[in-house]
Order: structure tokens, then C-alpha cells, then sequence
């Protein structure tokens, strides 16, 4: 009698489950699903028995059953305005590596400073169900306000301060970081002191309202010093920003840009065109990016501490997604900046 032909494994009955995984790992299914999730109550010895089989069988967790079974997805939607800006680049890459550790995937938005692009990204991703949101700053549009007290997932907001009642935020005060680099041209003797910004983002403007607090206080605020100019920064615009402030304000003798970007095409131009920094006219930043201590001169700024901000809301966010308590005082933090004072003024 012929052999008869073994039927082939289903492709269902072939793939790895978390019973699998838990027979091999000798643990409940609800443990290793707590010990997949990162809850803390799972004990280490067991967490690493857990993930030995689960290295062991290959398995990959169901997502979309998990959300199905959850009406909570595994990844927290974080919603940046640039990739091409350094700073969101390492604050991501902050967030990633909190997050990945507890089991959460980043699913990255990038709004282009839109308002409009933001909404639309939260109405995509709030009907995916995320665990959580990481959102930039405050300023957004009311059918993005909506969408965020219709839902249920935890927020935390990056980059600015807010002490409004539930709100959670990790940041600084851009304003107070604005003012101090002013006051220290002020005290370096500078008067006639020009603010130059491109994109005139929400903190953009923030950085404004505390050099015109600075310049006011100390009864040298002209208007006519503020060059703002809509569209992305780069280094030719601040270059191009160099020139039309010295052509239209000869005596100025300080020019605070609104990001390193701008500040390092300012140096260029400087360098270009045979204007000595800061003998002639002091250079200011903001965020201290790559680049900016290997300016001739260097570059004067403000060092933010983005990675720190993305690490802090990311266990922030952890907190609130397990239901861990976040005591009212520790809703807002306050990290601070650092004013790095270098040849250029």
C-alpha cells in the first residue's frame, strides 16, 4: 500500500504563539503577555525566561490582536514638525530608545509646521488606536484641540511648559532662554541688537518676546532690528539675513538669530564679506547644533537639552500608559537650558 503523502502544516498551525511561548518558558500566557508588555509587575527572572523562549521560537507578537483585544495598539504616535532639524532627529531617537525597551513603537508624524498637516496626522493616527501621544508644543489648531479631549490616550506634550490644569509637558521655557543670551550681549556692551528668525514657529516667536523683554528693560528695543522671515531656515538665509541687516542698519553692532542654522550662515557671511565677529558685530544662536564650536569664530548659543526631553516625556508617558499616578508637581518638567558663551560675541 502506497505511503500516504504527510499533509503540509497550515500556515496558522506553522506560526509561533504566545502559548508556545509560554509552554517553553514554563510561565502562564497572561505572564508572558505582561512580561512582552513591560509591566513592572512581572518579576526579572521571569521576564528573562520569557524572552529566552521567545528568542528561541522566533516568535513575533500579533499587534493587531493585541490591539483588538486591548483597544490599545503597542505604539505611541509622535508628532515633530522637521526631520531635516537636528534636534527633533536626537529627541526621536531619545524617545526610541525609552520607549523600545517596554515593548512601544514610535509611529512618527511630521507636521511641517502645519497646523492643518497636525490635525490630520491625529485624526489618521488617533483611529489607530495608539497606547499614547508625544505632541510638540501647544499651539495647534481647534479641530486638533477637539480630536485631543475626545480621546482617551495619555499625552504628553515636548519642547514647552505648561502649567494648565491635566496637562503633561517637558520642556523649557524658550522665552527665559531668549532673554538671557540678549542679556549677555547687553553686558558684553552691544545696543544695537537685531533678532533674525526664519519658520516663526510658536517658539520661534517665544525666543522674540524675551529679546524684546531684554531690549526694553534695558531701554534699547528698536523694531525696526527684527528681521522675520517666513519659510524654512538655512544657512544661505542667514547668510542673505547678515547682509540686508548690515546694509540697512550700519551701526549694528549684535545679531541674535532664532537657530544655529541661521547664526552659522551669519558667520559665513561675515567671514565672506570681511566683517570682523564679534569685533564689529557680535553672533548669537540657539540649540547649540553640531557644528557650531568648529565655527571661525565659534559660535555663541543656547544648548537645549532635547535628548533629556525626549527621554523624560517617554518615561513620563510610560507612567501614564500603565496607569501609574504622575503626582501634580511632576506634571511639568522644567529642564532648563545653558547659555554657552563662545569667541563670537
Amino acid at each position: 500500500m502506497a505511503d500516504v503523502p504527510e499533509r503540509p502544516r497550515s500556515r496558522s498551525s506553522s506560526r509561533v504563539t504566545l502559548d508556545d511561548v509560554a509552554r517553553v518558558s514554563g510561565v502562564s500566557p497572561i505572564t508572558v503577555s505582561r512580561a512582552l508588555r513591560g509591566a513592572r509587575n512581572v518579576a526579572p527572572d521571569l521576564r528573562a525566561r520569557v524572552q529566552a523562549a521567545v528568542d528561541e521560537l522566533g516568535y513575533v507578537p500579533n499587534v493587531a490582536a493585541r490591539a483588538l483585544a486591548s483597544a490599545r495598539s503597542s505604539h505611541v504616535a509622535v508628532l515633530i514638525p522637521s526631520l531635516t532639524n537636528q534636534l527633533f532627529v536626537e529627541l526621536l531617537e531619545a524617545v526610541q530608545d525609552t520607549l523600545a525597551p517596554h515593548g512601544f513603537q514610535s509611529l512618527i508624524g511630521v507636521t511641517h509646521y502645519d497646523p492643518a498637516q497636525e490635525e490630520a496626522l491625529l485624526r489618521s493616527y488617533l483611529s489607530q488606536r495608539p497606547a499614547g501621544l508625544l505632541l510638540t508644543g501647544f499651539d495647534r489648531s481647534a479641530g486638533a484641540t477637539r480630536l485631543l479631549e475626545a480621546s482617551d490616550a495619555p499625552c504628553v506634550h515636548l519642547m514647552e511648559t505648561s502649567d494648565a490644569p491635566g496637562i503633561h509637558s517637558v520642556g523649557f521655557s524658550q522665552q527665559d532662554a531668549g532673554r538671557a543670551i540678549v542679556e549677555h550681549l547687553l553686558a558684553r556692551g552691544r545696543r544695537r541688537i537685531a533678532y533674525a528668525a526664519g519658520q516663526l514657529d510658536p517658539r520661534v516667536l517665544q525666543r522674540l518676546a524675551g529679546y524684546r523683554e531684554a531690549l526694553r528693560a534695558a531701554g534699547c528695543h528698536d523694531p525696526a532690528l527684527e528681521l522675520l522671515t517666513p519659510g524654512p531656515t538655512s544657512l544661505a538665509l542667514g547668510g542673505r539675513q547678515f547682509e540686508e541687516l548690515r546694509a540697512r542698519h550700519p551701526d549694528l553692532d549684535a545679531i541674535f538669530y532664532c537657530n544655529d542654522d541661521l547664526a552659522q550662515g551669519g558667520l559665513l557671511a561675515a567671514l565672506r564679506t570681511g566683517v570682523p565677529v564679534p569685533q564689529r558685530v557680535a553672533i548669537a544662536g540657539f540649540n547649540d547644533l553640531g557644528g557650531s564650536d568648529q565655527m571661525l569664530p565659534p559660535l555663541t548659543t543656547v544648548r537645549t537639552p532635547r535628548r533629556e526631553i525626549g527621554e523624560r516625556a517617554a518615561g513620563m508617558l510610560l507612567a501614564l500608559m500603565r496607569d501609574e499616578p504622575v503626582a501634580e508637581a511632576h506634571r511639568t518638567v522644567d529642564l532648563g537650558f545653558e547659555l554657552v558663551v563662545r569667541q563670537s560675541s
